[in-house]
């Protein structure tokens, strides 16, 4: 079994599997300390509810790009690549945004979901809805983001099937031993190595959009032949020059460079465009990423952590 090709995600969906299992944990704190345990159930069905919706949107998105392949099969040569950097783009944005807003937000999360769960409790005739509606939308924005970036980065096999499910379990087993087993976890540093990682693979994205989007041009220009002319070259339409060629040292189709090329963003490969996007992302989103982590204050037991 090729493993690195689980690697991502199972990084993807570990950090979002946290960040939900968070949300549900405390939610679960709160209705103890309350004396309201009895509301538990909802928690339980909101969180199975976001699970399947999620698997729902995935099964939908599956269903409609395989429709549309076989509504236009003459072109699928320019449907496929046009639907990766869609998705692509999606993700990037999506996991970006997630990554800086969830770690400038982190100190108030916990207070914020406390007052939601107050809030729900004060209204008792409704409050079972509200906590369901609160704990469902938590675990279906992190799972609808998940969705989006297996869809766009997925390879043929199982091995990255595998790899999300055991990020999955891997999730479960991080709430359970903050919430049930009282295991003292540092979350704020478990966050700040998950998500370096995340932005080096959302920035591999970065340059797998790149490519994709060439693709695209390529494909056009087959339809138009005025199109053709404003290519680069054979290897490259809209990329520019060819800056890096390590294919005869590193490939990335092989042990280490796959590996390198799964967290990374490594290729073996790279064209002009998708080094100045590949620097130019990790230079924006980074480096307002980093700036986040300084304000964020160390915390090491369960309750401090849920905070983080």
């Amino acid at each position: 079994m090729e493993l690195t090709s689980a690697l991502a995600p199972f990084v993807i969906t570990l950090r979002e599997g946290v960040e939900a299992a968070l949300v549900v944990g405390i939610v679960l704190a709160c209705l103890s300390k309350a004396k309201q345990t009895q509301l538990n159930v909802w928690v339980y069905g909101g969180v199975a509810a976001g699970l399947v919706g999620s698997l729902l949107i995935g099964l939908l998105l599956g269903l409609g790009i395989a429709q549309m392949r076989s509504l236009l099969p003459t072109l699928n040569y320019l449907i496929e690549p046009l639907l990766k950097s869609l998705l692509g783009a999606i993700a990037i944005i999506m996991l970006s945004w997630m990554l800086v807003w969830m770690t400038q937000q982190a100190r108030s999360l916990k207070t914020a979901i406390q007052d939601d769960v107050q809030s729900a409790l004060s209204g008792s005739s409704v409050a079972g809805v509200s906590i369901f509606s609160l704990v469902c939308v938590a675990v279906l924005r992190e799972g609808f983001e998940t969705v989006i970036f297996l869809f766009t980065s997925l390879q043929p096999g199982v091995e990255p099937i595998v790899g999300a499910g055991v990020g999955l379990l891997a999730a479960v087993a991080v709430g359970l031993a903050l919430f049930r087993w009282g295991l003292q976890i540092d979350i704020r540093q478990f966050f700040q190595v998950m998500g370096t990682l995340l932005l080096l693979i959302v920035a591999g994205l970065v340059v797998s959009a790149c490519k994709n989007l060439d693709a695209v041009f390529a494909a056009i220009s087959q339809l138009d032949v005025r199109i053709s002319d404003l290519c680069f070259s054979r290897q490259s339409c809209v990329l520019g020059p060819l800056v890096w060629d390590a294919s005869g040292i590193l490939p990335d189709q092989q042990f280490p460079g796959i590996l390198l090329k799964t967290l990374l963003g490594y290729r073996d490969h790279i064209y002009l465009v998708q080094l100045v996007a590949y620097a130019a992302f990790l230079g924006g989103v980074g480096r307002r990423y980093f700036r986040s982590l300084n304000g964020q204050p160390a915390g090491k037991t369960p309750e401090a952590s849920a905070s983080q």
